[in-house]
């Protein structure tokens, strides 16, 4: 077997190729940013042929910057940004309109619809999710709707769909010379078209969004032994590696931090924050305002599930500070200001760009800032900024202990900003419990490359994973009790204030 496993991480703001070894250690690396676009307010939008394109440079460049062969690469696993969705052209390999990003929008009045049409409890019980327009669904429709002549395309298989996942795998294994056109359980549980319990696209929700069947992709296991496909001989990267592993990137992260028990839990800390807890082979269906979705699905073992608990904007807030207000010049800088003034000065930013996701889902919420005073400087504004974070993600834990009866004892963390010593000791503080940082940081990239590593027997089990995984540092809590619930009082005061600030025309 050829010694090295890789992945490929496509996230809302670039995209990464890592290679590692059997002892999880990384080979070679490399990632590129794509554009951003914003063509009007609120919707937000990625082009998908920059990706593939950039997919394309980094596995050249990764491969080439440590002298590896294609041959060297046992598997690969894609990871991605999981409700962003586009439509392309199977014959050209042609999208018909740019993917419409997972913090869009703009499907604003098909959810409402959707809740007009009392919808709510069936998609809840089908589908594990809430009407909201961060999922594929509503997305699918708008360009279903929006692109004359697309849906009747659909129907005649001239037209397909697909989260990114679905467009990297379907380049990959060949693109318009016979790719395959495959998802997995995660990414299709985050479609709002995906039954939970039977595992399959759901009839009622094709038939109400009049999305064409013929459209979308086969499901498959996260993992997957018999593989989806091979990259192609004649394609413009590596010759035949078996593509073995896909995983909606938070689910990803849930297999990178060996969150393979029933009440392990991780949250990711990137342009938004995302925490999940493993639910074992149970369903579980919050009273509280979280997701119920799919943690991973191994070969022919049963599914995994996971409660989730999705925040929009939290890293996203920092680099608005950054890009629009100019207030820093990179976000590192960030924890230098936090911790120049002794506290937030009495000011809550809550970042509802895209309004509140989890727990709140309030899509008419906007972004505030309150408490303000003459007294209030830029690193007031910064420190509050991380601070949100923090409320954030214990708006979220407060919910998921009540949905399954107990608290969390520790909290593994990745993403960027966990390098943020000063948000890292107040996430410990505001939450009470130690916070576990992994000695990989690159664990999204790392839970793909275990998904296809497990599939082409690299390693045996999850069992032999987490004899890899090891914690590069423990976080404990400071804070006394009173100081804690006094500053979450006033941050949930504040989320008051976001909430219903966009008028529901009558």
């Amino acid at each position: 077997m050829n010694k090295y496993i890789a992945s490929i991480d496509q996230g809302t703001t670039g995209t990464r190729f890592i290679v590692f070894d059997k002892q999880s250690n990384i080979v070679a690396s490399a990632y590129q940013e794509h554009n951003q676009i914003y063509p009007q307010p609120g919707w937000v939008e990625h082009d998908p042929m920059e990706i593939w394109t950039k997919t394309v440079w980094i596995i050249n460049q990764a491969l080439s910057s440590k002298n590896l062969r294609p041959k060297d690469i046992s598997g690969i696993g894609v990871t991605n940004q999981r409700e962003t969705v586009l439509i392309w052209d199977p014959k050209t390999g042609k999208p018909f309109y740019n993917a419409i990003v997972w913090q869009c929008t703009r499907t604003l009045e098909i959810c409402e619809q959707m809740k007009r049409d009392n919808l709510e409890e069936m998609v809840l019980e089908k589908t594990g999710l809430p009407i909201a327009t961060y999922f594929s669904g509503p997305k699918i429709k708008w360009l279903l709707d929006n692109i004359p002549g697309v849906r009747e395309k659909g129907r005649r298989r001239e037209a397909i769909l697909g989260n990114i996942d679905t467009w990297l795998i379907w380049n990959l294994t060949g693109g318009s010379n016979g790719a395959v056109h495959v998802t997995d359980y995660t990414n299709a549980s985050r479609t709002m078209l995906m039954s939970l319990n039977k595992l399959d696209w759901d009839d009622d929700l094709l038939a109400y969004f009049d999305i064409p069947r013929e459209m979308l992709p086969e499901i498959k296991p996260s993992s997957e032994p018999n593989f989806y496909g091979k990259t192609t001989k004649n394609g413009p990267l590596l010759n035949e590696i078996p593509i073995c592993g896909d995983l909606g990137d938070q689910q990803a992260a849930l297999v990178g931090h060996n969150c393979f028990s029933p009440g392990e839990a991780k949250n990711t800390y990137g342009t938004g924050n995302f925490l999940l807890l493993n639910t074992g082979k149970k369903i579980v269906r919050s009273k509280r305002g979280l997701l119920s979705t799919v943690g991973y699905g191994f070969g022919n073992q049963e599914v995994n599930f996971a409660l989730e608990g999705s925040i929009a904007v939290t890293g996203a807030a920092i680099q608005w500070l950054r890009d629009n207000l100019m207030m820093i010049d990179n976000v590192s800088e960030s924890e230098k200001l936090a911790l120049s003034v002794q506290d937030n000065g009495g000011i809550y930013f809550v970042p509802a760009f895209s309004g509140l996701f989890a727990p709140h889902w309030d899509m008419y919420a906007r972004g505030v800032i309150v408490g303000l005073t003459r007294y209030v400087e830029k690193a007031h504004f910064v420190r509050a900024a991380l601070e949100a974070i923090a409320f954030q993600t214990r708006d979220v834990i407060e919910m998921m202990a009540d949905d399954i009866g107990t608290s969390l004892s520790s909290l593994k963390v990745d993403g960027g900003a966990i390098d943020n010593n000063f948000l890292m000791q107040f996430q410990a503080d505001i939450l009470g419990i130690p916070i576990i940082k992994p000695r990989i940081k690159e664990i999204t990239s790392l839970g793909a490359a275990y998904a296809a590593g497990l599939a082409i027997g690299l390693w045996n089990n999850t069992e032999e994973l987490r004899e890899h995984w090891k914690a590069e540092k423990i976080i404990m809590p400071g804070m006394d009790i009173q100081q804690r619930e006094k500053q979450y009082k006033g941050w949930k005061r504040a989320v008051e204030k976001s909430k219903g600030w966009i008028e529901i025309d009558q």
